[in-house]
């Protein structure tokens, strides 16, 4: 499954990767052809602009001329420019209407495009969600071995510390135990040393008595 997925991935790729290409041509040659044609049309207007200029400044002459060989040049030429001019009208008439499929066609690519653009940034996003899903795994898998190990060190530290307790415990009791046999010991020095000194004074007393006896 993994690699019939692997596969439509990459027949996708390469095909959004020719359309993005297609798209994107079509609607460079597009863009020029719409900057060419309003280039003409504002080329045309400008020239019937300047042929109006001409024709009223020639009708203008035309009014104030008497003479008839000038009134009929004056009139010549003003029907040249009102032909020119009424090309000029008729070539941005056309030029209009020739932007208009361009305009069309124009639309249709960059909407294209955008889908496909569209298309392409929504991929990354899925493709982003799968990856942080896994890293997120990856994460829970890492935190629970991270806290798995704290545990252990959490629970040798406890052992290690009750073991330093009882050792303190057995070194405070073995200390107490030899302070109880060096009080014992000394009670009884001290039990043993009053009747000594009774037992020397009875002796005393009897050899006193001893020594009267014989003098009597």
């Amino acid at each position: 499954m993994s690699k019939e997925l692997s596969e439509l991935e990459k027949t996708l790729q390469r095909t959004k990767k020719d359309f993005l290409t297609t798209a994107k041509r079509a609607t460079r040659e597009l863009d020029r052809q719409r900057k060419k044609l309003r280039a003409e049309i504002k080329r045309a207007n400008a020239r019937a602009q300047r042929t109006r200029a001409q024709l009223q400044r020639k009708s203008e002459r035309l009014a104030s001329t008497t003479a008839t060989k000038a009134k009929r040049e004056l009139r010549k030429q003003i029907r040249g420019l009102e032909k020119v001019l009424d090309a000029a009208r008729d070539d941005a008439a056309q030029l209009r209407k020739d932007l208009v499929p361009v305009m069309e066609d124009l639309a249709n690519a960059r909407a294209h495009l955008s889908h496909a653009l569209h298309i392409d940034r929504a991929l990354a996003r899925v493709r982003r969600q799968l990856t942080g899903k896994a890293a997120a795994k990856k994460k829970a898998t890492t935190k629970k071995a991270a806290k798995k190990k704290t545990t252990k060190k959490k629970a040798a530290k406890k052992k290690v510390a009750r073991k330093k307790a009882a050792a303190k415990k057995t070194v405070k009791k073995k200390a107490a135990g030899k302070k109880v046999a060096k009080k014992k010991v000394a009670t009884k020095k001290v039990s043993k040393k009053p009747v000594s000194r009774k037992k020397a004074a009875r002796k005393s007393t009897a050899r006193k008595k001893s020594g009267s006896t014989k003098a009597a």
